[in-house]
């Protein structure tokens, strides 16, 4: 049994503690029903449900499924954003959603020492367009990994109540932001809270508690890939009254590094939020020092169990890549 405890080192951020790890990988259940299976074997994406963007294709020895993968390269020095770009999926409504990938770093990749970016994986809602930009939406959720910390984090900027900013963390209320600068509304801390312009933005933040990923990467590590999971699971609201229910988890390599069960991630201002896309959305806000590269492949996403929602039994039918994965 693996004991875990959670700290909050930060009003920005909380940590979870490991008391003993695992000596080898874990072979992970499966976290509900299966929507998308991703591999990326031809370039028919859009009839698949991806759409906004071309991801570049190649063909990889090492690749965990199938024998092509997603090549996130910044060729230039100072690139903020790979050649390719970003891509997004469409995805039912879900309140309950397990993201997974697979990902494997060049030789070179440096991180940026900074506490934050590189941005990768993102769930979006329902609340906001379909084109929506990540950084300032209702809900935005990340699980990426920083400065070799894997992480959970989230914004709603859009929440954000500016007529109360900075208000005591005893003082949230049901029209304020949830991740920040209206207060603590899950007892995770007040969040970052900072103007950009004329919006306000906010953001909070689990995190391992360790470095899985170094920099450089090691010689018998340039060919490895690495599985990462995260679960999102929007709080519940009853009768008007959020209440402190919402899962944020990860997994690296099958190690359970992040377990939060008492989480708020929307309203009951906005009760009928639920998650409907995924974004992969590399962004490397203060540009690499140097050219770097990052694959991603053997994408899937989940319903996790119990969910609310009746997904059509066709849905992930359309979504997988071979009819026995």
């Amino acid at each position: 049994m693996i004991r875990r405890t959670t700290l909050c080192m930060t009003i920005l951020s909380c940590v979870l503690a490991i008391a003993s790890a695992p000596e080898a990988q874990q072979t992970l259940a499966s976290p509900g029903s299966l929507l998308v299976h991703e591999s990326f074997e031809d370039t028919s994406l859009a009839s698949r449900g991806w759409y906004d963007g071309a991801p570049v294709i190649v063909e990889d020895p090492t690749a965990p499924d199938g024998s092509h993968v997603i090549l996130w390269h910044w060729s230039q020095t100072g690139a903020i954003s790979p050649d390719g770009g970003s891509v997004r999926l469409r995805l039912p409504p879900l309140e309950d959603v397990t993201i997974g990938y697979r990902l494997r770093l060049s030789s070179d990749w440096t991180w940026t020492q900074r506490g934050y970016h590189p941005h990768t994986f993102s769930l979006l809602t329902n609340l906001d367009p379909e084109y929506v930009g990540p950084g300032y939406t209702h809900l935005t959720t990340y699980a990426e990994v920083v400065d070799g910390v894997p992480r959970l984090a989230l914004q709603d900027g859009r929440n954000v109540d500016p007529t109360h900013i900075d208000a005591d963390e005893a003082l949230w209320s049901e029209d304020g932001a949830v991740a920040g600068c209206n207060g603590d509304a899950d007892g995770h801390g007040l969040g970052d809270c900072y103007r950009a312009g004329d919006n306000w933005l906010n953001a909070k933040v689990w995190q391992a508690d360790r470095v899985l990923l170094g920099s450089p990467v090691a010689p018998d590590e340039t060919t490895s890939w690495h599985e990462i999971r995260a679960r999102f699971r929007l709080n519940s609201v009853a009768d008007g009254v959020t209440h402190r229910d919402g899962v944020l988890q990860m997994w690296f390599d099958g190690e359970l590094i992040i377990d939060v069960q008492n989480a708020v991630l929307r309203s009951a201002r906005h009760s009928f939020m639920m998650f409907n896309q995924l974004f992969l959305g590399p962004y490397y806000g203060p540009g690499v020092e140097q050219p770097q590269s990052i694959w991603i492949d053997d994408i899937r996403v989940w319903a996790s169990t119990p969910s609310t929602v009746t997904v059509p039994a066709s849905w992930g039918q359309v979504k997988t890549r071979g009819a026995n994965n």
